[in-house]
């Protein structure tokens, strides 16, 4: 059997790696291939083209638009001369659709894994959905209601991030040397895309001077996703004059040293409430794009993963197209202190963590393919 998997940014390779792992482990002579990043290879993913460099949002794509079609329709072809079994695709979905349209044409099945929150943004793309896909399988609880109201076939599997977190191993020897150092820390998480870290991280330098001036005592880690994001945050740090580091591959040990957080929406959101830490959400955009949002955002009352799960704001989030540093600053302050006020947000998170914090997503994912191919072979037999 043959297996194509897409995923067109770092969570979605980090998914995707987990999910080959699940399913090497049920079936270990299948056949993988398709787009992915540098932990899909690892994974042992016949990678086609490695896509991880390419990881847009909004309008960042529309320079890339010719090389995205291409690779569409070089996936197309491959449907067609070598059709695999069945076509697995992780979020990403301005790409991700044609390959779903191509892979319909072929009369491959194509599925969803964590798919695309078209409940906040773009509710009207789900018919894309129910015409290209075989089906969904929903990372979120009341996605699956959402979808199979509108005729989407489903399948809650669960957040696929908890099965990273679960086996995260921490570097015990980072932490100790933090911890000899005085001072609460703040972990910055300004995202793994190089353009979230432009919006961003100028108003969460702006934030961190007035939490310095107010604390001086505290220490700020910076985690960046990769060697040219930290150049760049440091290199706009330098007049800051603030205690302040900057770390690749440190994420897990910096928001499990920190006393609370100041990170941009996204997954990591899962990260922060996994391991109970406080946390004010900044995301910042254009003028332009925030004017949209407005009009998309209306099925969603928020942003960031552990409200919407929690269906109420345990983290403050500010979707913005100016500075908030004020309002960021003063959460922080708030929870350095406060302890009582700390700890109240803690319990709203353990609550929250105790309710959806459930690993296998990549198993239950890989149970249902695996059974979804054998079936299709069975019938065809």
């Amino acid at each position: 059997m043959h297996v194509f998997i897409s995923a067109g940014e770092p969570s979605g390779d980090l998914h995707g790696a987990n999910l080959i792992r699940a399913l090497r482990a049920k079936h270990p002579g299948l056949r993988i291939s398709g787009f992915g990043g540098d932990k899909m290879l690892a994974a042992g993913v016949d990678l086609i083209y490695k896509f991880d460099a390419h990881a847009f949002m909004f309008f960042g794509a529309i320079p890339q638009l010719r090389m995205f079609i291409d690779l569409a329709n070089q996936a197309g072809e491959r449907f067609h001369s070598d059709p695999p079994d069945a076509v697995v695709l992780i979020d990403y979905p301005g790409f991700n659709f044609q390959l779903a349209k191509r892979a319909k044409a072929a009369n491959v099945p194509a599925y969803f894994f964590v798919p695309p929150q078209l409940w906040g943004w773009a509710g009207w793309r789900v018919k894309k959905v129910r015409r290209w896909f075989a089906g969904v399988l929903t990372a979120l609880p009341f996605e699956e209601a959402w979808y199979r109201d509108r005729g989407v076939r489903t399948h809650y599997v669960g957040h696929p991030y908890y099965d990273e977190l679960g086996a995260q191993k921490l570097d015990e020897s980072f932490l100790a040397e933090q911890r000899s150092k005085p001072g609460p820390i703040v972990a910055v998480l300004p995202g793994s895309r190089n353009s979230e870290v432009a919006r961003n991280f100028a108003d969460m330098l702006s934030a961190a001077k007035k939490i310095h001036a107010a604390r001086p005592d505290t220490r700020f880690l910076v985690a960046s996703f990769n060697e040219a994001q930290r150049e760049a945050a440091a290199a706009m740090s330098q007049a800051a004059n603030l205690p302040i580091e900057f770390h690749v591959g440190r994420t897990p040990e910096i928001i499990e040293l920190a006393t609370c957080c100041l990170s941009v929406s996204g997954s990591v959101s899962l990260e922060l409430m996994y391991r109970l830490k406080p946390a004010a959400i900044l995301y910042r955009v254009s003028t332009v794009v925030w004017l949209l949002g407005r009009y998309l955002l209306k099925m969603a009352k928020y942003i960031t993963l552990v409200n919407l799960l929690a269906g109420r704001e345990v983290y403050p989030e500010y979707p913005t197209c100016r500075d908030r540093s004020t309002e960021l600053a003063n959460h922080i302050l708030k929870w350095l202190n406060d302890p009582s006020a700390r700890a109240a947000t803690v319990e709203r998170l353990q609550a929250v963590r105790n309710e959806v914090a459930r690993p296998g997503a990549c198993d239950r994912a890989a149970s249902f393919l695996l059974n979804e191919m054998i079936g299709a072979e069975r019938a065809a037999a």
